[in-house]
């Protein structure tokens, strides 16, 4: 069997090593060909379109692999709306799903992993607006205490602009400077 693998990670200072090392040796240990790996650095399980899922659910539509593994679903997303659409679309298009730490298996002879499916991914929905609802109350409390929150302001200086072109340094060379 033709198999993806879909790993993601919200912030680009992690890794998916971990669930790629897990997604190959479960993919490895069946005999199944790995057919190609889609990898989102730096993208939340809440946004419905993340670059390599989008090139995944294109290359679904194309019966490029037989299935699909992740490592947990809530990698592959936290909105129970978006997660049962591309299901959804992964099973019209002859697609199983596999998420394989929560032994998760849409193939149609599983009745009970679809329902699991459905309580998982609420769960991680859940679990995505609790961290939200944390977050933001973190950023009042530090409000309240006088804490100046987000990035620091940069003071656009004009003059310091037109000097760095006229000594030739790039519009992007000026853009990475501190």
């Amino acid at each position: 069997m033709r198999t993806a693998i879909y790993c993601r990670v919200s912030t680009s200072d992690q890794s998916c090593e971990h669930q790629l090392a897990e997604l190959r040796d479960y993919v490895a240990r069946r005999g199944w060909t790995n057919a190609k790996e889609y990898i989102d650095h730096g993208f939340s399980g809440g946004k419905a379109s993340r670059p390599a899922l989008d090139r995944l659910m294109a290359d679904a539509a194309r019966r490029k692999f037989d299935s699909v593994v992740v490592w947990k679903i809530d990698r592959f997303g936290r909105s129970i709306l978006h997660l049962n659409q591309q299901i959804g679309a992964l099973a019209a298009h002859g697609i199983r799903f596999i998420a394989t730490s929560q032994s998760l298996d849409t193939d149609e002879s599983n009745p009970a992993s679809r329902l699991l499916l459905q309580i998982l991914a609420a769960v991680a929905e859940f679990e995505k607006d609790i961290i939200k609802e944390r977050t933001l109350l973190g950023v009042r409390a530090a409000k309240a205490k006088g804490k100046v929150v987000g990035r620091p302001m940069r003071v656009f200086r004009r003059d310091q602009i037109i000097k760095l072109r006229e000594q030739g340094v790039s519009c992007r060379g000026i853009a990475e400077r501190p």
